[in-house]
């Protein structure tokens, strides 16, 4: 059997010096690839590549679409780029965003595990929210091996804890021991074996590779696997169709935006914001409106449509009250509900 040569990497919120201390423990050697995807902004450019080739010996760079895979190379998403893997290279693609995010890392775990099947070695970091889960689920599903942070030592832990959540994980480990336990699993390879080799037991790439991708497809029901839901995308506002991996609930639009329920209940908290901003700011410009349609009434000595102007002038005064209040108190801003609280850790089954 061969070991896992491909390893595919996630990390959000404090993964910079993770992935920093993570590449440190790697041999110049290492009889595998790294590719790794980290929230980034699209607005400019990454110097991660840099910041991890200084941080260890094996070189880190924002590969090329089409790119050859070599051992001992790391390969990092670019800003507003999804990172692919096929069969013995690298794909660049900016396909819908998942989770709110391009790059994501759910398409990178789930295009490792179906190009490589039980090869694929799926590392999960520090992080909010859930990106990953379904990626490192659908690894577990082609045989291959699923690593997560002990989430008590994350920088932050619920990424980690939504993995272990719903994904059957193979080792949970402090940051300090992934390094040496992908060195040995590496190292476990048959000689000889090619990058570009396909795993007999993996099937034909899947209705959310070719969404990804961006494939011509009408992401049927059939395909898709999943129900038309009730609600919206909050990216186009198509319908949503809902999906499974295990327990975990997600969501994808016919152009292709992807959510789990974390990220959905995050971008409707966020929209709902804006729309209550949008709605303090007109309800504020209705009250100054009525105010000077007011003082223009009792100007020319129309007291009753002055009076009834005044009427709807304090209503709307508190109307923009209230809508203040709501804002300023931040009752209706969501954290990140369901992984706040403590999860006990399984053990390692190293």
């Amino acid at each position: 059997m061969a070991g896992q040569d491909i390893v595919v990497v996630g990390a959000s919120a404090g993964g910079v010096e993770a992935l920093m201390t993570l590449v440190s423990g790697l041999p110049r050697n290492l009889s595998a690839a790294l590719f790794v995807a980290l929230h980034l902004s699209s607005d400019g450019p990454s110097r991660l590549p840099e910041i991890l080739s200084r941080a260890g010996v094996l070189p880190a760079v924002h590969p090329a679409d089409g790119e050859p895979i070599e051992y001992g190379k790391i390969y990092v998403a670019p800003p507003d780029y999804h990172l692919l893997l096929e069969r013995g290279c690298v794909k660049l693609i900016r396909g819908p965003k998942e989770n709110r995010n391009r790059p994501a890392i759910d398409p990178l775990f789930r295009s490792a595990a179906h190009a490589y099947g039980r090869r694929a070695a799926g590392v999960i970091l520090t992080g909010g929210l859930d990106d990953g889960t379904s990626g490192l689920f659908t690894i577990k599903q082609k045989r291959g091996l699923a690593v997560v942070q002990d989430p008590q030592e994350a920088l932050y832990s619920s990424m980690p804890r939504s993995a272990l959540a719903h994904v059957d994980v193979d080792y949970v480990l402090p940051l300090h021991e992934i390094a040496p336990l992908l060195t040995r699993l590496a190292n476990e390879h048959r000689d000889g074996e090619d990058l570009r080799a396909t795993d007999p037991s993996q099937d034909e790439c899947q209705a959310e590779d070719k969404v990804t991708n961006m494939e011509n497809n009408d992401l049927q029901r059939e395909e898709l696997k999943g129900d038309p839901s009730a609600f919206s995308c909050p990216e186009c506002g198509g319908v949503l169709w809902e999906m499974k991996n295990g327990t975990l609930q997600r969501f994808r639009c016919r152009v292709g935006h992807a959510f789990s329920a974390e990220s959905m209940l995050v971008e409707q908290s966020e929209e709902l914001d804006k729309a209550l901003w949008m709605a303090l700011k007109t309800m504020e410009e209705k009250a100054e409106l009525l105010q000077r349609m007011r003082d223009n009434a009792h100007q020319h000595s129309n007291s009753w449509l002055a009076q009834s102007l005044e009427t709807r002038f304090v209503e709307a005064q508190r109307h923009s009250q209230t809508l203040r209040q709501l804002l300023v108190e931040g009752g209706l801003k969501l954290s990140e509900p369901g992984f706040d609280q403590e999860l006990q850790v399984p053990p390692s089954r190293e």
